[in-house]
Formats: C-alpha cells, sequence, structure tokens
C-alpha cells in the first residue's frame, strides 16, 4: 500500500486548482438514474470514492465514461436489476443514494446498508423515513433496504426531519422530483452541495426551489431529461489547501476557482489566527505573513464550520500560540488523528468531544498512519511545517477524497512525493 513521505518547513507560493466537490459529485452521479437521457458532469473529480460510484453505477446498467478535460459522461438509457450489492455499496456511504432515485424511475430496489468511514454511527434512518414519507414500502432483511413503490408510484409529502442532515435532504430531493404532487422538506440541510444538486436537477427539468435555506419544495415532474453540469468547487478542498498554506510562515497561495462565500466560517478564525484571506478575481488568496494565534473553534452545520475540517485545523493549532479549545458536535468518535498528531509532538488532550490543542509545537517527522480520510490529511498539514521527514501510510484514504494531492503540493514547493508499494512491504 502507497504511503506519501513529506520532508517539512518549506513555505507554499503558487497557485492550487481546486478540484469539483466529493460531496456534491457523488449526489449528481446518483442523478443520472432518475432519467433515460445522458448526464455529463464537468469539474469532475477523479477519485477513488468516484470510481467505486462508477462501479456501481455500471452494475445497474449505466455506461459511464470518463471524458477527457475531467468531465464524466452517465447514461441510464436502459436499466439492468435494481439491486446494489453489499461488496460495491460497503466501500463507500454516498453509495446508498442510488436507493431513492431507483425507487423512484424503477418503482423498487434492493439496496446494501451502507459501510464508509469509521467515524462514528451515522445510521440511515432519516433516509428510510423520508423515502416512507414519499409512499415507498421498506423492509430490512439480511442487511439490505428491500423498497417498492406504491402502483401509482411515489407522492409529494410534508417531511420535517428531526435533526439536520446533509444525506438524508439530498436523498428525499432525489427520490421527490419524480413523485406526484408537492414534496415540503423542512429543516433541511444548507450546505453549498445541497444547492449545486438543487441546480442540477433543475436542469434536468425538475422543479425544485428553496435549495440553501431550511425549506425546499419541489414540485413533482414524471420525466426528467439529460443535461450538462459543472460540479460546484470543493469547499473542503479549498479549506485544507488554505491550512496547509498557512502551516509555515510565508505561505502565499492563490485557491483558483474557490468560491470565497463556501467557507465563511473557516476564514474568519484563521483571520483571528494571524491569517490573511483575501477574496480575488479567480479565486482566494490565503498568506501567512508571520506567527499563529490560538483560536476555539466548534463544528456545526453550514454555515458553520465544516465537520470536514475539524482535523486540518486542529493540525494547524498545534502550530499556533496558546491553547485552543475544539468542539466536535456533528459526528463522536472523530478525534482519532489526535494520537497521530501527538506522535509528531503535538500536545493535545481529549475529552469526549472536546480537545485542547496547545502550542505552539515544535513538530518533528515520524512515521504516522491515517485513519479517516480527513484526519490522513490533516498528517499532511503537519507534515509540511514538522522537522525532518513525516511518512504517511494506509493513504488510500488520501486518494477517497484529494485529486493529485502531492501533485498540487509539490507543485508550490512541498517537499512530498508518494512512495509505492514495493514487493518486500
Amino acid at each position: 500500500m502507497d504511503s506519501i513521505s513529506i520532508r517539512g518547513g518549506s513555505r507554499l507560493s503558487g497557485d492550487i486548482e481546486i478540484s469539483g466537490a466529493k460531496n456534491s459529485a457523488l449526489k449528481l452521479m446518483a442523478a443520472c438514474l432518475l432519467t433515460d437521457g445522458p448526464l455529463e458532469l464537468s469539474r469532475m473529480p477523479r477519485l477513488a470514492d468516484t470510481r467505486f460510484l462508477g462501479h456501481l453505477l455500471a452494475r445497474l446498467g449505466v455506461t459511464v465514461e470518463e471524458r477527457a478535460g475531467a468531465k464524466l459522461f452517465m447514461h441510464a438509457n436502459t436499466l439492468g436489476e435494481p439491486f446494489a450489492p453489499y461488496d460495491l455499496v460497503r466501500k463507500m456511504r454516498a453509495s446508498f443514494n442510488v436507493l431513492g432515485p431507483l425507487i423512484a424511475r424503477v418503482g423498487h430496489a434492493k439496496v446494501s446498508l451502507p459501510g464508509g468511514c469509521a467515524i462514528g454511527a451515522r445510521p440511515v434512518d432519516l433516509h428510510l423515513q423520508a423515502l416512507e414519507a414519499l409512499g415507498a414500502e421498506i423492509e430490512l432483511s439480511e442487511g439490505y433496504v428491500n423498497a417498492k413503490a406504491p402502483a401509482g408510484g411515489l407522492t409529494g409529502a410534508r417531511i420535517v426531519f428531526p435533526m439536520v442532515s446533509v444525506g438524508a435532504t439530498e436523498h428525499a430531493m432525489l427520490a421527490a422530483v419524480l413523485a406526484k404532487g408537492e414534496t415540503v422538506l423542512e429543516n433541511c440541510a444548507r450546505e453549498p452541495e445541497i444547492a449545486d444538486l438543487a441546480g442540477c436537477l433543475n436542469a434536468m427539468g425538475a422543479k425544485v426551489s428553496g435549495a440553501g435555506t431550511a425549506t425546499i419544495t419541489i414540485e413533482g415532474v414524471s420525466k426528467l431529461h439529460g443535461a450538462d453540469w459543472a460540479v460546484v468547487p470543493d469547499r473542503i478542498e479549498t479549506g485544507t489547501y488554505a491550512m496547509a498554506a498557512a502551516a509555515v510562515p510565508g505561505g502565499d497561495v492563490l485557491l483558483k476557482d474557490a468560491i470565497f462565500d463556501h467557507n465563511g466560517a473557516l476564514w474568519a478564525l484563521l483571520r483571528k489566527a494571524g491569517v490573511e484571506i483575501q477574496a480575488e478575481e479567480g479565486g482566494v488568496r490565503v498568506k501567512r505573513p508571520g506567527g499563529l494565534t490560538a483560536v476555539d473553534m466548534q463544528t456545526a452545520p453550514f454555515p458553520g464550520f465544516p465537520t470536514d475540517l475539524q482535523a486540518q485545523f486542529m493540525a494547524l493549532m498545534s502550530l499556533a500560540d496558546g491553547a485552543s479549545v475544539i468542539r466536535e458536535t456533528i459526528f463522536e468518535n472523530r478525534f482519532m488523528h489526535a494520537p497521530e498528531l501527538s506522535r509528531l509532538g503535538a500536545r493535545i488532550d481529549v475529552r469526549g468531544n472536546e480537545a485542547v490543542v496547545r502550542g505552539p509545537c515544535a513538530l518533528k517527522g515520524a512515521p504516522v498512519m491515517a485513519t479517516d480520510l480527513r484526519a490522513s490529511v490533516s498528517l499532511v498539514i503537519a507534515g509540511l511545517a514538522a522537522e525532518g521527514e513525516t511518512m504517511v501510510s494506509r493513504i488510500y484514504h488520501l486518494d477517497r477524497g484529494f485529486e493529485r494531492l502531492e501533485d498540487k503540493l509539490s507543485a508550490c514547493g512541498a517537499q512530498i512525493r508518494r512512495v509505492a508499494e514495493t514487493a518486500e512491504n
């Protein structure tokens, strides 16, 4: 299994092009199941996760082709058996979102319950409750969801989510666009990826309004058509590279295509910490002119601080002067990166859903192990600032969510390279 080698201390300078958002691309891919017309996505990230879902879509009968210019072509002209087996769905939670589109278009489906990152229990109860509210009959048996629509198809409904859930909001949208009548979703997630999915569905002929607010209204249509759609730039990748640029004094990076307004909570904290953030034509510029000051952070649903940037922020705060209190309110068991950061010299005290980071720490390179997607890139950020060599293993986690990470960082001056597995290893 490959590793990443980093020799720390080099400041980053240059441009980093931000890829399309993984968290949006996966749901947009699932939308191809709703129509017999072709769907082509541009600014499509090339990731292990998108390829996993591509394999599942192909298993369902979709023609899936990667094309030049970061484009992905999908055509679900005719679908085969609506069955998503465990060996494909277990690799990634987002695969579960094929369930709603299959019920909406085909009328029935059998989909494995999902797997994914080990960052705490993330049940799909809200997904299933939303589908049941639209009229789907659901039975759980031997690790699978067996679902079917009534003879007349799904019917619009008022659905109030008991808690904010990005996945459940998106899943309900994917199913409701072909349901008869009006669906009103309340207490919805407001992430930019929700608005991106709504935009793509509308380009396919759906009637979705209110995406990006707490209430989304969907007027069902009988049929969707194909479309071309550009995936929204990845705000998590944007934030990650912003903190990488801030890891070493003198960093000066333009994050090309980044959308400034998608990371407001992060920018506010980075500015308090001493990082310069400026919206520019074509992206966002990040500079670290001097030292860093510790600031507290708490994760929250959008527009709050993203849980997917918590690990990266913890790595950066280990370099800041003072104590930073970091509270994780979205997922339990999401501080697994703390012990690995400690191997590099970070001083982190974890108590339940709260971590206290005391800095500045003189980080020193060491072998470390990635535990999940976002945790793995926090080790890369720490390695950029550490003295000597940091070797990050189990980087298949990185490949799930970051496209050409080592290439993008090395082009800005980082001493980083991928080390391929050898026969001796």
